[in-house]
């Protein structure tokens, strides 16, 4: 089995607006090129809502929020542009919720290369980290979390999930020094 490497939501529009995601980045980029060698398929999610509306939840307050955020979270949008380098054999995947899986053609890119373990980084832990960790064990893969290339805007609310939440889910916690392993 082949493992993917998932970085969600490390875009311009949140990298330049939230300041917490810096902290990411650089475990991340350093990362990168280690995993491409090591054969890890490399896949790049970001967020982004239709322009029109089309695609907003009726009543959330939240979507309704990332959508009159206009350049930062609408498709096409340069605040939608990844925030790190995209090789050519990386995937890229637009996802429209907090999962990277929900509405995406995610889990057939997976299954077509044969992967069975996935690692995932990105922001926020709370959000687009748990529910495509939770997605992916869902659909039988095997979950790595990757603490240093998670971050949330509240430290307290990461640290309880990668110390306390993602363990108790049978979730391996590393940093991405220690990723990928021999």
């Amino acid at each position: 089995m082949t493992t993917a490497l998932i970085i969600g939501d490390l875009q311009r529009g949140i990298t330049g607006n939230y300041p917490f995601t810096g902290t990411v980045l650089p475990p991340i980029k350093s990362l990168l090129p280690r995993a491409r060698a090591a054969g890890v398929l490399v896949v790049f999610v970001h967020f982004a809502l239709r322009g029109n509306g089309a695609d907003l939840p009726a009543g959330n307050a939240l979507f309704k929020t990332f959508h009159e955020a206009a350049d930062t979270f609408h498709e096409g949008a340069a605040g939608t542009e990844i925030a790190l380098p995209v090789a050519d054999e990386d995937v890229v995947v637009l996802k429209r919720r907090a999962s990277a899986f929900a509405g995406t053609d995610l889990d057939l890119v997976l299954r077509a290369r044969g992967v069975g373990t996935v690692a995932i980084a990105g922001v926020a832990t709370s959000a687009m980290v748990a529910a495509t960790a939770y997605d992916a064990a869902d659909r039988g893969y095997d979950v790595t979390v990757l603490r240093d290339g998670c971050a949330d805007g509240d430290q307290a609310m990461h640290d309880f999930f990668v110390d306390s939440v993602f363990p108790s889910r049978g979730f391996e916690v590393v940093t991405c020094a220690d990723w990928p392993g021999e």
